[in-house]
């Protein structure tokens, strides 16, 4: 096996050189590593906030259904205040309260047959 013909010279400026090298390869080093953990810094740094937001969007699309069913709730309970309210009404007339009261409790007068039919009950 030959040896090869390629000498390295090993004298003050290649030493200067090679020492000077490895300095900036290991000022480099730090740099990036100083870098990088600037960047996780910065990563942590936006990644809280975003969860803040998240949480905060999926409670309001909570709230927003929650307003949904609360107005349809509301809707209901109006029509039903509204039924009763004229119901109220007509039971301040004579008449209906005795048709009423004959249909409901199957009151009757003496000697009157009374033979009930659910789906006749006035409302």
């Amino acid at each position: 096996m030959e040896k090869p013909n390629i000498v390295q010279l090993n004298n003050k400026y290649i030493n200067d050189e090679n020492s000077r090298k490895r300095y900036e390869e290991e000022e480099m080093r730090r740099r990036h590593r100083f870098i990088g953990w600037i960047l996780v810094f910065i990563i942590l740094l936006f990644i809280l906030p975003a969860y803040n937001l998240v949480a905060s969007y999926m409670n309001l699309q909570e709230k927003k259904e929650q307003i949904v069913k609360l107005q349809k709730q509301q809707e209901q309970l109006n029509a039903k205040t509204e039924a009763e309210q004229k119901f109220a009404k007509r039971l301040k007339n004579d008449s209906y309260v005795e048709k009423y009261a004959r249909a409901k409790y199957y009151y009757s007068i003496d000697g009157e047959n009374i033979y009930p039919a659910p789906s006749l009950l006035p409302k």
